[in-house]
């Protein structure tokens, strides 16, 4: 790590000794030159297939940022070319790290982000050397190339490894904030002077709220605290004189010039926020507390009817033994479970008002996928369909079942069902297999009174519970989805269920089922 930090501090050295531009651009070149490399040598992992290509797109883009500041070609649309390359590199992979992991963990998804801002850094760097005409003046170009560096790329940076030491509530909002602030900010300067007003106003609260969690944070080395806490007040500082500039140039309010900004913003931030910040991180590197899940997946993909990868045998319910999952609910829950073909189901579908218009188009393909094939309308309906054995091999989880459901002569759901055990628990393991993927289901079970619940959030860290779709060999998805059964008792021998399903927290479909026995 020492060769590799002294390596690109004589990198910028060299460029500075021998630049032919003014000094406020060399506020840019030391971000592209140091703390950018250096930033990815901390937070990527040197064993992956970043690293092994790194080189490839790395090298020429240092030299491009040099040469172009030291010669000052005619050509140097060419090497922001290069270097514009090597930032959709960087955001190809904070794309790969995102679609390895999905909704889960802010602190990563917020390096995730960083990664994948830096490509609109380099757009903005080319546009300003190949003397693009954006609708704003070269200045402003360069000084929104000059932000989706810092505030996009090293402050989500910074704030992820804040949040591998320290997650909570507030600290999730707070960085979603700032990953959201950076694109307000761009559409602000665009389009409105309140939009950028707001988006000031969520880096105040986002600061302030990371701030505050480094007064109460424990460090990894006792002299770290006190750099990461200069370098996100020094931000703090910078953002209220952004504030005033907004208000200067927008309302008239303030006299605030954009050379006092270039001197005092620009150099604080690049000096005291980037830098000291930079040195405190490099003093320990907090590890990733995301650890990939293990459980078994369905290795069954595309649209597969029951009665191509199963058949009709002795298997009767979705459950061999429900009392497996620790739980029991009444007599006739688990008689549903275990003996599932003698029962009949008559579903009304709710989709929440908002959700309808994404509804209506879903249905075009879930015709095609047969798979959450559900009606718009909201009259009752009768469904319909058999438990099936899966032709053995084909899945690779143990005990799978199929249960078909359908309405009339379409198909509604194909799931499979399966089990398995992890953290001392037992979880019912459902897939669903779609084009070129499978969505899994991970539910865990629980008695709610003689009724019973089986539900896809979380109720410990380290429980398996979500909703997951397959990419590659091995990658699974967290999906921004929760789901929640609630199986009552309704009469001696009936049931009911409700079946809700959240994305981003908001309800967008209820299914109400009335069980009866045959």
């Amino acid at each position: 790590m020492r060769n590799f930090v002294l390596l690109h501090v004589s990198l910028f050295v060299i460029t500075v000794l021998f630049s032919m531009v003014l000094w406020p651009y060399l506020l840019l070149t030391a971000a592209q030159l140091l703390y950018i490399p250096i930033l990815l040598k901390l937070v990527c992992k040197e064993q992956g297939w970043f690293w092994k290509v790194y080189p490839y797109f790395a090298i020429p883009a240092y030299v491009s940022v040099m040469v172009e500041q030291i010669a000052s070609p005619d050509w140097g649309w060419l090497l922001a070319a290069i270097y514009l390359l090597f930032t959709v590199f960087v955001a190809g992979y904070g794309l790969y790290r995102f679609l390895h992991r999905g909704f889960t963990n802010v602190e990563e998804f917020s390096i995730d982000m960083g990664l994948i801002y830096l490509a609109m850094g380099g757009s903005w760097y080319f546009a300003f050397i190949a003397g693009i005409d954006l609708g704003f003046s070269p200045l402003l170009t360069w000084l929104t190339a000059i932000h989706f560096h810092y505030s996009a790329f090293i402050l989500p940076i910074f704030v992820g490894l804040i949040g591998r030491l320290y997650s909570s509530r507030h600290y999730r909002s707070a960085a979603v904030l700032l990953l959201v602030a950076p694109m307000a900010v761009a559409v602000g300067i665009t389009f409105s002077r309140w939009i950028e007003v707001i988006s000031v106003l969520f880096y105040f609260y986002g600061l302030g709220v990371m701030i505050w969690i480094t007064w109460r944070l424990f460090f990894l080395q006792p002299l770290q605290k006190w750099f990461v806490r200069i370098s996100l007040t020094a931000l703090a500082v910078t953002i209220s004189f952004s504030m005033l500039y907004v208000l200067s140039n927008g309302f008239g309010l303030f006299s605030t010039t954009i050379d006092f900004m270039l001197r005092f913003h620009g150099i604080l931030n690049c000096i005291v926020f980037a830098l000291v910040g930079l040195i405190g991180w490099m003093l320990a590197v907090p590890p990733s507390r995301f650890q990939p899940p293990t459980f078994p997946v369905s290795k069954i993909r595309g649209r597969q009817s029951a009665d191509q990868i199963g058949e009709i045998g002795e298997i009767r319910g979705l459950s061999d033994d429900l009392r497996t999952y620790g739980v029991i609910p009444s007599a006739n829950i688990i008689d549903f479970y275990e003996n599932t073909v003698n029962y009949r189901l008559k579903a009304t579908v709710h989709w929440h008002t908002w959700f309808k218009p994404f509804a209506y188009c879903y249905s075009f393909i879930s015709r095609r996928t047969q798979q959450i094939n559900l009606p718009f309308h909201n009259r009752e309906i009768e469904m319909t369909g058999d438990i099936f054995t899966v032709h053995e091999g084909l899945d690779g989880r143990e005990h799978v079942r199929i249960w078909e459901r359908k309405i009339g002569k379409e198909t509604v759901f194909t799931a499979l069902y399966s089990q398995h055990h992890s953290n001392e628990k037992w979880y019912m393991n459902i897939a669903l297999p779609l084009p070129f993927t499978t969505m899994t289901g991970v539910l865990e079970l629980h008695d709610a009174k003689g009724a019973l619940q089986l539900t896809s959030q979380r109720t410990d860290g380290d429980s398996d519970a979500g909703v997951y779709l397959s990419i590659g060999k091995d990658g699974l998805f967290k999906l921004p989805l929760q789901e929640n059964f609630l199986i009552t008792e309704n009469g001696e021998e009936g049931l009911q269920a409700e079946h809700t399903m959240w994305i981003f927290s908001l309800p967008f479909l209820t299914i109400n089922y009335r069980i009866e026995k045959y």
